[in-house]
């Protein structure tokens, strides 16, 4: 059974697998960079580019719905909303209230696009609509392990910044005081936001309760710092996004509940329980 099963099931579950990673990377960066707990990936916007950009294609472009097409589409609108949210904040030197907003502004403005083109009746928004619930249905095996390489490599370089990450946490006067060079490392550390964000969006759409919950999950479970919290919530992403695609498979079959909406029923009570906790010091 394995055999028949595995060449189906083993591309779902990488891409569950990175993109619950990158995401809770992600969530766990950008809430040290603006000191807002309730930030997550998609405030900066980039889901909004990614999954405008991707409709665009599906309707207006010959062949825009396949799957190579919708993975240039989406990272061409993830590079767009990036570009906008860079050259906004940069005025301010990357400061985390304008950097929350121009992400909110620019998510917001893509949201009523992308509510426009849903409302259009094409029957072709139909397979956008589950992706755009979280699914991992349509994701090709090498899509899957370029998702796979990402998981690695973006969370290793997020690590490499955890100093920095820390130091900044404390705020941006005692960060300069350090020696810290802050609006570089902000900037950096927006871009690395940006690409894990594009890419689980793209991959299997957009998945926003895990940014938020992942970073905080790991921090009640006692990793405090960045060294520590980083890989601790790419692990719980991760978990929550296997779990998540394993049950909507079974909850409901034959039929299929999207892995996002999953996402959010089984993260949603493991994070009331955890608050009930007295997280461990950090390391």
């Amino acid at each position: 059974d394995l055999e028949v099963l595995l060449p189906w099931r083993w591309p779902r579950v990488v891409a569950a697998l990175a993109a619950g990673a990158l995401l809770g990377m992600a969530g766990a960066v950008l809430q040290r960079l603006t000191g807002n707990p309730l930030a997550s990936p998609e405030v900066l916007g980039l889901t909004s580019g990614v999954i405008l950009a991707t409709m665009l294609s599906t309707l207006f472009l010959a062949g825009g719905g396949s799957g190579p097409a919708r993975l240039t589409a989406g990272a061409a609108g993830a590079a767009a909303a990036l570009a906008l949210v860079m050259a906004s904040a940069a005025r301010s030197r990357f400061a985390p209230d304008r950097l929350l907003l121009a992400g909110v502004a620019i998510g917001t403005a893509g949201t009523a696009l992308v509510a426009v083109a849903a409302a259009s009746g094409d029957p072709r928004m139909a397979g956008l609509m589950a992706w755009m619930a979280g699914s991992t249905w349509g994701v090709a095996p090498d899509q899957a392990m370029a998702a796979a390489a990402g998981a690695v490599l973006l969370p290793a370089l997020a690590l490499a910044m955890a100093r920095p990450l820390d130091l900044l946490a404390l705020g941006p006067d005692v960060a300069r005081g350090a020696g810290l060079a802050v609006t570089p490392v902000r900037a950096l550390a927006l871009l690395l936001v940006c690409l894990a964000t594009a890419a689980a969006t793209t991959l299997v759409g957009p998945l926003s309760f895990v940014g938020v919950i992942a970073p905080h999950l790991a921090r009640l479970s006692g990793f405090g710092r960045a060294r520590g919290q980083i890989p601790a919530a790419a692990v719980a992403g991760a978990a929550i996004m296997i779990a998540a695609d394993q049950a909507g498979r079974m909850i409901l079959a034959p039929y299929q509940v999207p892995a996002g909406l999953m996402a959010a029923l089984i993260g949603g009570p493991w994070l009331i329980l955890l608050l009930g906790r007295s997280p461990r010091e950090g390391r």
